[in-house]
């Protein structure tokens, strides 16, 4: 770091973890950024996501083909968002400054943030429930035991749950580069474990014939004939939301890149087709388990117990890892980041990913899960696809506003050029509520909140990230420009 930025610096919004990257700290290049997306998109949710799809009326191809395109478009943003992270080392709360102040800035990354703690509980949760599986398939479920009053599981699944929330505190610990190193180690694996599953179902069911003959309800005769374009609209935009979060907060990694080329090719590379093979995987093996088990089991975990056999302990131990690698990178880091840009004298990354895991067991996930079920994961999905608007303010701020040209030193200054205003900046934070406001309807009425909306909102809510992105960008510029 240079001495003058040293010398200028204000206590209350720096500190070394959020400080610009030095050139010993970038040691990420193109492999090490698709390793993290194949270790990412390697997960429970992205394994279950197709079957959504399939539900809703879509064939294996047509599902498939939908999000491999929602991933090629939020790819854009990500890349574009990264770049600022690349060529100026700052983490995403840091970034935030330059469009919605100093202090404004916290707002948006707390939001992040907080999204991210719900499903580091979650993942959490399912990890745990992974180790307990495998202790009761090896010990033909001697440790099944009575629910523990007030927690509502018993002391092997508190336990399981606690070895596997223990895990990530090592990484806490060691910081954002033993993550790279997890990721890069995993990514491979992860890739061969879900091949060897796609295997397993094609010996097993017999074939792809078999695995994928479920037709499309869209079809001339289909019981959703006509109707496919409503369908796509909607999965798609869900598509482009299960990344969102990470749209947003991907400087927190790119901060680290030896280069742009680096950034850009290892997220191309990484990101849409291992998503969309992964999403392959778990519609074909599921539409297998119709033919192997007479129902179509969509639950890994569930699956993995009906395998048998060390194929038990082999699967649950692949989705350990590909639990573990996802919490990691999508809801640790964003956080940790945003819990210490809130008192960075006070708060390091370290205490930020502390304070994040000590949230992911006082929500009570199991708890949430049992309670809410789908609506939690409207909730947070929903809630993740409002955050569009931030994604727009960025980059119209950093590219069309900025021309990607920001002063580092008034990034970690109170009186600074982006200290302006009390550090409030009204064009980012009106932006961020206009753009916000067209979603809220849909979003409500989508929880379950409301139960009647006029069908216009329901509409622009299946568009809701694209809406949120384009209002909120628009309304910035226009503001930005009259300063």
């Amino acid at each position: 770091m240079s001495s003058s930025l040293n010398e200028g610096k204000d206590a209350s919004l720096w500190n070394a973890d959020l400080a610009p990257a030095t050139d010993a700290q970038r040691t990420w290049d193109w492999k090490s950024y698709a390793a993290l997306w194949v270790a990412m998109v390697v997960c429970v949710p992205t394994y279950m996501l197709a079957g959504g799809l399939v539900a809703e009326g879509m064939n294996w191809w047509q599902a498939t083909l939908t999000i491999l395109l929602g991933n090629m478009i939020v790819l854009v943003p990500m890349i574009l968002i990264g770049h600022a992270g690349a060529k100026h080392g700052v983490p995403f709360p840091v970034l935030l400054r330059s469009s919605f102040g100093t202090k404004g800035a916290k707002i948006p990354a707390l939001a992040r943030g907080l999204v991210a703690c719900g499903w580091f509980g979650i993942n959490t949760w399912v990890g745990g429930s992974a180790i307990y599986v495998i202790l009761n398939s090896l010990s033909d479920q001697a440790f099944v035991g009575s629910p523990i009053p007030f927690l509502g599981i018993d002391l092997a699944q508190t336990l399981s749950f606690l070895a596997f929330w223990s895990l990530h505190l090592y990484f806490i610990k060691a910081g954002t580069e033993s993550i790279r190193w997890l990721e890069t180690l995993a990514a491979p694996f992860l890739i061969f474990m879900g091949l060897l599953l796609l295997g397993w179902a094609y010996v097993t069911a017999g074939g792809f014939d078999v695995m994928l003959s479920t037709p499309s309800a869209f079809v001339e005769g289909g019981a959703k004939e006509g109707q496919f374009l409503g369908v796509f609209i909607a999965g798609l935009t869900a598509m482009v939301g299960f990344w969102a979060t990470m749209a947003l907060n991907i400087p927190d990694f790119t901060r680290f890149a030896k280069s742009q080329k680096d950034q850009m090719i290892g997220q191309a590379i990484g990101l849409p087709l291992p998503m969309a093979l992964f999403a392959f995987i778990g519609v074909a093996v599921t539409s297998a388990t119709v033919t192997i088990f007479g129902e179509a089991i969509w639950d890994p975990v569930q699956l993995a117990g009906r395998m048998g056999g060390m194929g038990v302990v082999v699967a649950l131990a692949a989705l350990i890892v590909a639990t573990l690698t996802t919490n990691m990178a999508a809801n640790v880091v964003a956080p940790a980041y945003g819990f210490s840009n809130l008192s960075p004298s006070k708060i390091s990354f370290t205490m930020g990913g502390y304070i994040t895991a000590g949230i992911g067991i006082a929500i009570f996930p199991w708890k949430l899960l049992e309670t809410a079920g789908g609506y939690l994961f409207t909730w947070l999905v929903g809630y993740s696809a409002l955050l569009g608007p931030i994604a727009g303010i960025l980059l119209v701020d950093y590219f069309l506003i900025r021309k990607t040209e920001l002063s580092i030193t008034d990034l970690f200054k109170e009186n600074g050029i982006y200290g302006q205003g009390n550090a409030w900046n009204k064009a980012g934070l009106t932006a961020f509520v206009v753009g916000i406001l067209p979603n809220l309807p849909g979003f409500l009425h989508a929880a379950g909140i409301v139960e009647h909306v006029a069908p216009i909102f329901d509409t622009i809510y299946s568009f809701a990230w694209f809406v949120g992105l384009f209002i909120a960008g628009v309304i910035y510029y226009l503001m930005a420009k009259k300063k």
